[in-house]
């Protein structure tokens, strides 16, 4: 039996199951991403090369924690520590990162975002000095706040193009390879896969306008958009599902937020590492290159998010740029009104989130307007409506 025969076989049987000619429109699913998602797909209309990533294997970041030296080889930084040898450093903290001297036997990386989104600039002093440092990569491009804040994945990637373009103009393009993007996985498995995917796509895209080939070094967290107080091990379950998006999609370190929100402990800190641990060592997740390639659904919404995301991106070019829209209020409004769109689903019941909206069904208690502000891209996490 040919593929055609089995599709229309198995179409035929949706039919009549559902009672209905029209299958698309029943199975279709709702999203705000703006990404068309059919009943189902019999094929790859654009295959892709495969994508690769920089690291070999992704890199399993902990918080520093004096009982893991032996054990963990990547470590996110807050304060200086001594002694480590041949580990791989991510630093998170501006002062310390001012102020380290890496070791020729370790790598180090800056999680650094030199953005003001407050006053729409540069920290120029920071750039130099980042950019002076021996690190691997001396400056970070986050949009894990623009996740957070309640961007679309369209919005996230294409900011950080622009971003990347403000840098590039600064500094010169011999900065691309210098940078790391840290991007939050939020909780729609395979759009979050094809976001990191995507965005693979479209760097190389604008790399190429300066003659280059380059790919993005993604350091990938787990979003708190969310996540919610009062249910921890949802939480737990949650950036698991976050983690095996991201190492599935080839980033190149992937790092858990506690899921203890606002009440951590030692014991949930290492729980919240051991996550990556049993995805990457049992399910053996974090060395292949490019997992999802070939899926006809992951292949199609990578696409669309790429397409969708460089066309946002030039819009903003449009408008004069990162900073230039930021001081126009222009990116702060998108996200805001995707932000705003998002949560109502939440309030409706559109998005479900386990023990919060659903299961059981909380009561509101904090509007929309409390939540939310234009002027100001923030954090907020979908339960705090609730809470």
């Amino acid at each position: 039996m040919s593929n055609t025969e089995t599709f229309s076989n198995w179409e035929n049987l949706v039919k009549k199951q559902l009672k209905t000619d029209d299958i698309e429109s029943v199975l279709r699913k709702e999203n705000l991403e703006g990404i068309k998602v059919k009943a189902f797909y019999t094929d790859v209309q654009k295959p892709l090369v495969n994508l690769p990533k920089i690291e070999e294997s992704t890199h399993l970041v902990a918080n520093y924690h004096e009982s893991l030296e032996e054990d963990v080889f990547a470590f996110l930084l807050n304060e200086n520590v001594e002694n480590l040898v041949e580990k791989t450093i991510f630093i998170n903290n501006k002062d310390l990162a001012e102020h380290i001297s890496p070791a020729d036997e370790d790598q180090y990386f800056s999680l650094i975002d030199v953005f003001d989104e407050k006053s729409a600039e540069i920290n120029d002093q920071l750039v130099k000095e980042l950019l002076a440092k021996q690190f691997k990569r001396n400056i970070g491009v986050d949009i894990s706040l623009h996740q957070n804040a309640g961007a679309s994945i369209v919005q996230q990637l294409g900011i950080a193009l622009a971003k990347t373009k403000e840098l590039t103009e600064m500094y010169g393009a011999e900065i691309l390879d210098k940078l790391v993007f840290k991007i939050a996985v939020g909780g729609n498995y395979f759009f979050e896969m094809a976001k990191i995917r995507a965005f693979k796509l479209i760097f190389n895209q604008f790399s190429k306008e300066y003659d280059l080939n380059l790919i993005p070094y993604i350091f990938a967290e787990t979003s708190l958009r969310n996540k919610s107080v009062a249910d921890s091990e949802n939480n737990l379950i949650r950036s698991t599902l976050e983690l095996a998006s991201a190492m599935i999609a080839g980033a190149d370190a992937v790092y858990s937020n506690n899921y203890h929100i606002g009440n951590s402990t030692e014991n949930s800190e290492e729980i919240s590492f051991k996550q990556q641990i049993v995805l990457a060592y049992e399910s053996i997740i974090n060395v292949f290159e490019d997992a999802s390639n070939g899926s006809y659904y992951v292949e199609d919404i990578t696409q669309q998010i790429a397409d969708q995301s460089w066309k946002f991106f030039l819009e903003l070019e449009e408008a004069g740029g990162y900073l230039e829209s930021l001081k126009q209020g222009i990116i702060q409004k998108k996200i805001y009104d995707q932000a705003v769109a998002e949560q109502k689903w939440v309030e409706e019941g559109k998005i479900k989130l386990i023990g919060v909206n659903l299961y059981p069904k909380l009561d509101v208690k904090k509007s929309i307007s409390d939540l939310y502000n234009l002027a100001e891209i923030k954090a907020v996490r979908w339960a705090e409506m609730f809470e």
